[in-house]
């Protein structure tokens, strides 16, 4: 008998809510605790404790094609499947994802946790309190009584009767357009992909990062010293400002400061001087090092693997944000150096090209910005079609003119101000305006499309990709004009990464990671010419979805055992140094890793 419930009906025979607890130790995989299950029109609940589970092949539901399966935050459960070796649901519906779409630019006072989502429908919900203190209770891992076990599987029934009203208030959302509804499921698909990655990790050198952490305070030393002896602006291991702003003083370099009158010494002021101050680098490099590098903190298990939260659809974009000290491609450049395949094993780390720039051109309709992608070089290129350059050219002939242009290019497909682009190019703010002025008088079509958006977006309407992700500003007063320029290029990009990842894993693709606008992927050697093949073939027929038929370029770095990851144009030099520190063998830049 099915219950009724109010609202548009799902075209599903049956609908699953379900809800995992479970333990996961930073790095290893997730350890299922239990799982309570609810079918939506008959109100049938499951109760399953570890040990039920452990004995199953299969979820204890129908995960067909005529039923669908509700989570909030559905990557969580998915990673349960993995770690029990169930197959995955064919139909997932997400309602943290589809809450975001709804909520996305708005201030949510809750936030977008489950119960932030209660709110904004008005489903009465539990405390947060009381919810952190069963999670406490989970985290601990057990042994647990008898009355904690039921208390633990009485909480996880608590998050699945919560589904059901959320899900009810938000099945309206679904039938609100013809596609809505299948742009969810696929965002469910999505959501399977990143638990996936999230279980398989990223291969990481262990033996060498057990020793870095053991020696880290030595390290950290030899570099300060190995560096500061041009410098003189550290006492032992603490940065000392004065001596820093004595520095600048018999050097005669301008410095930004802050409103105290205090020197600005964040990691991105740095890293705009140091552009513009080629003699700062290896210092700002060491800042940098030594401040996001906190190797304790990188999520490795024993068995060797990178595995964190991927933390999908958290930006307003729709991009990814693990954590930059728990994600090894969030931490510093060199730290890349971590990353080793398992002996038999390679890696690739596959990324689009300028794809900010063709996702402009491709969707702003604009020809001029198009072909300018197509060059090779949209940099060097825009300098051309300003005629700041003649035609014949070249990166090596106009460097420094190259530079500015490519400032301006990174700035406007990231909603920079001018202000941050003659920081990021080392020139003068009128410069800087003045470039950028240029950019919108030679690619006219571009910038006609990109303020309507910004219209759209302050006069309350919402901005859209091809897969329905959406950007609503909830006040103009509250609005970044610039953020919602570089939205449809930022999401657009977001996009085309998810659709690769999904069809990467449904392909059997070794898909260990997402990184802005790459994938990392894994395979035997004798296979991974063949997958990196299929790789690039996906990246680009995702690409032609949301780039109405255009595509990007690709570009593939491969790294085969016993050889390591490395940005041999900014890494490599800070890896040897701590190598060095450690009394480990140097890394050869004639290996020909990245």
């Amino acid at each position: 008998m099915r219950i009724p419930i109010q609202g548009p009906e799902l075209p599903f025979r049956e609908v699953w809510l379900i809800d995992f607890e479970f333990v996961a130790p930073a790095g290893e995989r997730q350890r299922p605790v239990c799982l309570v299950a609810e079918e939506l029109w008959t109100g049938r609940q499951l109760r399953l404790w570890e040990d039920d589970m452990a004995a199953l092949t299969a979820a204890p539901f129908d995960t067909g094609p005529n039923s669908a399966t509700v989570a909030y935050f559905a990557s969580a459960e998915m990673g349960c499947f993995e770690a029990l070796g169930w197959p995955h649901p064919m139909n997932i519906i997400d309602l943290f994802a589809e809450f975001r779409v709804v909520a996305n630019g708005r201030k949510l006072p809750r936030g977008r946790g489950l119960l932030g989502a209660a709110a904004y429908y008005g489903v009465q919900s539990i405390e947060a309190e009381e919810k952190e203190t069963m999670r406490e209770l989970i985290m601990g891992g057990g042994p647990w009584t008898e009355d904690e076990r039921e208390q633990i599987l009485d909480y996880c029934a608590s998050d699945v009767t919560l589904l059901r009203p959320l899900l009810i208030a938000m099945a309206p959302e679904f039938a609100a357009t013809p596609t809505r509804l299948g742009h969810a499921v696929w965002r469910g698909r999505y959501m399977s992909a990143v638990a996936a990655m999230e279980d398989r990790g990223i291969p990481i050198d262990l033996p060498t990062l057990t020793m870095m952490r053991d020696r880290w305070d030595d390290i950290k030393g030899d570099m300060i010293a190995n560096v500061d002896a041009d410098f003189g602006v550290y006492d032992g291991l603490t940065f000392k400002a004065a001596r820093f702003e004595e520095y600048l003083k018999q050097h005669k370099i301008w410095w930004p400061r802050l409103e105290t009158g205090a020197l600005a010494l964040d990691d991105d002021t740095f890293k705009d001087q140091a552009r513009a101050n080629p003699i700062l680098q290896p210092l700002r490099e060491l800042r940098h090092a030594l401040g996001e590098m906190r190797l304790n903190s990188l999520a490795v298990g024993p068995d060797g693997r990178n595995r964190t939260l991927l933390s999908p659809f958290r930006s307003k974009t729709g991009r990814n944000q693990p954590s930059n000290s728990k994600f090894v491609f969030g931490a510093a450049t060199w730290v890349r150096g971590l990353i080793k395949p398992a002996e038999g094993m390679a890696v690739a780390y596959l990324d689009f090209s300028s794809q900010e720039h063709a996702i402009a051109g491709a969707l702003s309709g604009d020809k001029q910005l198009w072909s300018a992608y197509q060059s090779g070089d949209p940099y060097l290129q825009f300098a051309k079609d300003a005629k700041l350059v003649p035609q014949s050219a070249t990166k090596a002939s106009h460097e420094m003119e190259r530079d500015k242009c490519k400032a301006i290019v990174l700035g406007v497909s990231y909603g920079m101000s001018y202000h941050s682009m003659a920081h990021r190019a080392g020139i003068h703010v009128a410069e800087a305006r003045e470039l950028l002025q240029l950019h919108r008088e030679t690619y006219h079509v571009f910038w006609s499309w990109a303020e309507r958006n910004v219209d759209v977006a302050l006069a309350g309407g919402t901005l859209t990709t091809a897969m329905g992700w959406q950007y609503r500003i909830g006040h103009a007063m509250e609005a970044n004009p610039r953020s919602a320029l570089n939205w449809p290029m930022q999401a657009g990009g977001a996009e085309i990464l998810r659709l690769t990842c999904v069809a990467l894993r449904e392909a059997g693709i070794g898909l260990c990671a997402p990184v802005h606008d790459a994938v990392v992927i894994e395979a035997p050697l004798d296979r991974i010419d063949e997958d990196i093949a299929r790789t690039t073939e996906i990246m680009q027929q995702s690409c032609r979805h949301v780039m109405r038929g255009k595509t990007c370029r690709v570009d593939a770095d491969v790294i085969r055992f016993p050889d390591r990851f490395m940005d041999t144009k900014r890494g490599v030099k800070m890896w040897n140094a701590v190598m060095q520190s450690i009394g480990l063998p140097e890394y050869s830049t004639e290996k020909g890793a990245k």
